[in-house]
């Protein structure tokens, strides 16, 4: 497998800020999605793009020659609806084939398009994030794949209003699609306020791919165009725009998997996997948590997966030291030697991606370093670095009703500040790569006003709790002490949860953890794992410190209850 030269320009200034870039000057790339899609229909008419389960079992299947020429064929029946660049087209449904092809249709002819997370209209009771993301789109057409199960949610913000029809076509549109285009807008999760819907131009994801196609080279192979079999939601800028953009861009093939990291989704995703190896496999802590005791016990559907695996894409410092363990040790199994795991960091502010891991690495939390084209700034804040960004990949901000674009704050250098803490791996050789360091914003105060520093705190108890504990959300805003909510890949017997207790009252007697601030005092089990449609994991692929707080504000409650309830594990 061949990667790009491990190479970083580093400057180091005065006011203690680091600048890092890519010796590596950006590459001449295609202006549009659809240039791309068009190009591989020219190449590989025959070629499978899409593929997705049909109601009798086997797969439907659309070709790149089949996708472009419905792409153009729907475009024109887009802009007879009235649709276009001040009136976009907002997508209520998940993943499929159809929403792809009205997706491509409408960046065709220059018509934005506002993917919306499934949970504001299949979780919600009252539809009220619905509600805000259309007041801020006014969007000028609605498409669902199941009129049915969408029927309560259209009822809320669309009624009685038309529905896109795919079978309604005209002629070819003859829209002026160039890098400034607004391809996507994709709406924030609401943790911190509404929604808001970042605007994502042809230039930012068309200059994304380019630099991950420059940073692995080997997705270019004639020979083996990638495989990839993937669930992520493409509401979100991970599934929508680094995975599927990957796949289209490099002419390979998606399988669209109906599988979640849940108890119930997780045997979709295998039945999945028994029959598609996948070159490249992505996915989040959880769906890798949740896909391993398959892997493990299973060993037809471990030389399934493996068979044809070149790498697996785990998202940005989020994975577990003991998943990273347990991944290698299946790989080992299945085919002698262990798989390359890789990362990744970014935003949907960003397109994704800004760094990238291409070079090996031995454990989690390495982020890689800058892409081709990207400045990565590390300002100091505090006793830590703040991440900022500047490079073509970089919204130009936030879409507003009628389709003026708010910009998004920069500092004095035009860079992008993330909120996310950053720091070099070994700061006398950068080019090992960049290693993430928490959210700025999630550390709290305790009652007695001691800062908690959650991400340190975090770290350290999961790599304590190895291997009961996958993850764990860090409670005590305001509160007299610390406590945890801990997601565990399965239910605790009353041994595990012994050993959970006894090894954070061991972590607690350790002499380098020192005051109140970093002692664990309670903790609790979640019996639901965190989900992604209810904005518990972020688009980065770990968890909303926030939206887990507020979404299970009972635990919270049974944390600080006196006294504590039997499912409390109390740490001496």
């Amino acid at each position: 497998m061949k990667f790009a030269p491990a190479v970083v320009d580093c400057q180091r200034r005065a006011d203690g800020s680091i600048v890092l870039a890519s010796p590596q000057p950006l590459a001449p790339h295609a202006p549009s999605l659809t240039a791309r899609l068009a190009e591989w229909a020219a190449r590989a008419p025959e070629r499978i793009f899409l593929a997705e389960r049909a109601p009798g079992g086997g797969w439907r299947r659309v070709t790149y020659g089949e996708a472009w020429g419905t792409a153009r064929a729907l475009a024109g029946g887009l802009v007879a609806a009235g649709l276009g660049p001040t009136r976009p087209l907002a997508i209520l449904s998940g993943n499929s084939i159809d929403h792809a092809l009205v997706t491509l249709a409408a960046m065709h002819a220059a018509i934005p398009v506002a993917p919306i997370s499934t949970a504001y209209s299949l979780l919600s009771r009252d539809f009220g994030r619905l509600r805000e993301v259309f007041a801020q789109l006014q969007p000028g057409a609605v498409f669902v794949d199941d009129r049915a199960r969408y029927a309560a949610a259209l009822d809320a913000v669309w009624r009685d209003r038309p529905l896109v029809d795919l079978h309604a076509r005209g002629p070819e549109p003859g829209a002026d699609v160039g890098p400034d285009t607004v391809a996507k807008i994709l709406f924030t999760s609401g943790s911190t306020g509404a929604p808001k819907g970042v605007v994502n131009t042809q230039r930012m994801l068309c200059s994304n791919q380019q630099m991950i196609a420059q940073l692995w080279p080997f997705l270019a192979d004639p020979a083996r165009p990638p495989v990839t079999v993937d669930w992520l939601p493409w509401s979100h800028t991970f599934g929508g725009n680094h995975n599927l953009n990957m796949i289209l861009w490099h002419g390979g093939t998606l399988y669209l998997d109906g599988g979640k990291p849940t108890p119930d989704g997780i045997a979709t995703t295998v039945a999945n996997l028994r029959e598609v190896s996948p070159t490249i496999y992505f996915n989040v802590p959880r769906g890798f948590d949740m896909l391993l005791p398959a892997l493990e016990r299973d060993a037809a559907l471990r030389a399934r997966f493996f068979a044809e695996l070149d790498l697996v894409f785990y998202a940005a410092a989020a994975l577990p030291d003991a998943l990273w363990r347990r991944l290698e040790a299946v790989s080992v199994q299945a085919r002698g030697d262990k798989v390359t795991m890789v990362s990744a960091w970014g935003s949907t502010e960003t397109s994704p991606l800004v760094t990238q891991v291409h070079f090996p690495i031995d454990r989690a939390g390495v982020i890689g370093l800058p892409a081709p084209g990207v400045s990565l700034k590390l300002a100091p804040v505090g006793e830590r670095f703040e991440l900022r960004v500047r490079g073509p990949n970089v919204t130009p901000g936030h879409w507003s009703p009628g389709g003026a674009v708010r910009p998004v704050a920069r500092d004095d250098e035009d860079y992008l500040p993330m909120g996310d803490a950053g720091k070099l791996f070994d700061d006398g050789d950068p080019a090992r790569g960049i290693v993430f360091d928490g959210r700025l914003a999630e550390n709290f105060k305790l009652s007695s006003g001691t800062w908690v520093p959650v991400g340190a705190l975090r770290v350290g108890c999961i790599a304590a709790c190895d291997p009961h504990v996958a993850d764990a959300v860090v409670a005590g805003h305001d509160r007299d002490y610390v406590a945890l909510i801990l997601f565990c890949g399965r239910a605790p017997d009353d041994e595990a949860r012994a050993r959970i207790r006894a090894a954070l009252a061991a972590r607690n007697g350790d002499a380098a953890v020192s005051g109140s601030s970093a002692r664990v005092r309670r903790a609790i089990v979640a019996a639901e794992p965190p989900s992604i449609d209810a904005g518990e994991i972020t688009d980065k692929g770990y968890l909303n410190q926030r939206a887990i707080l507020e979404r299970r504000a009972a635990l919270v409650e049974r944390l600080y209850a006196e006294p504590p309830p039997d499912d409390v594990l109390v740490i001496d």
